[in-house]
């Protein structure tokens, strides 16, 4: 495999079209630790780190303390839509349907962000928001990724959902970089052996503007909803991502 420099998000600039920058701006500005958890008080913190004022969205991710994988990337998600806004790239983003009110799985924005499975992926190639691959040569720093630390996929899965910072050279042979909500620790960056992940989905910004339209998503995703009763594939994944290639 390729190795991939990993790179600091302050020397990486913002180039045009460069939504990955951005992003990783997003995750500098993030708080540190606040421990990790997937409890009710978690899911309550991450809701009153959310909220709505007229079309503005107001989010303090100090405030989503205890948290988690797919709440830290969810705030990260919302935070770099709010600074494409901001710099007149992106328009009309529906904030009030991108609150992470309680919901199934895949039910709405958040709902297909926090499912098992392919949830963000899911999301991007359903929405047009960007595009999803497996191709650990194409991974940059600032895509989202989902690590499966087994082959299964649904209802016997164990998962990570993190932003990819690189790949780096350790002691014990490679290791994948990445930020999100860690155990036990909570936000901040971590390094795994890249042996440990078994198999992982990319999803890289790239049309940022199709964000105007979430709100007319279909109310369900009917096959993220089953993954918390179902068996599913990573091939079956993939497919249904948007992913031609799959390792």
């Amino acid at each position: 495999m390729k190795t991939v420099v990993f790179l600091l998000a302050a020397t990486l600039p913002a180039l045009a079209g460069d939504f990955n920058a951005i992003v990783l701006e997003q995750i500098a500005r993030q708080p540190s630790g606040g421990g990790y958890a997937v409890t009710r008080k978690a899911h309550q913190a991450l809701n009153k780190a959310v909220s709505s004022s007229g079309e503005e969205l107001k989010i303090d991710a100090r405030l989503a303390q205890p948290s988690y994988c797919s709440g830290a990337t969810y705030l990260v998600f919302l935070q770099t839509l709010q600074a494409l806004e901001e710099r007149n790239l992106v328009r009309d983003v529906p904030w009030k349907a991108l609150i992470p009110r309680a919901a199934r799985d895949g039910a709405g924005v958040w709902g297909r962000w926090n499912a098992n499975g392919p949830g963000t992926a899911r999301l991007f190639t359903e929405s047009g928001i960007g595009r999803n691959f497996t191709d650990w040569t194409q991974a940059r720093p600032g895509d989202f990724m989902k690590i499966f630390w087994t082959p299964a996929v649904g209802k016997l899965e164990r998962g990570h959902l993190v932003v990819f910072l690189g790949v780096e050279n350790g002691p014990d042979g490679e290791r994948v970089r990445f930020w999100s909500s860690n155990k036990p620790l909570g936000y901040g960056e971590k390094s795994v052996a890249r042996k440990s992940v078994a198999r992982a989905i990319f999803s890289r910004l790239e049309n940022p503007q199709a964000a105007s339209h979430l709100d007319k998503l279909p109310a369900l995703d009917a096959y993220l909803a089953g993954l918390l009763e179902n068996e599913s594939s990573f091939d079956e994944a993939c497919r249904l991502s948007g992913v031609r290639e799959s390792n």
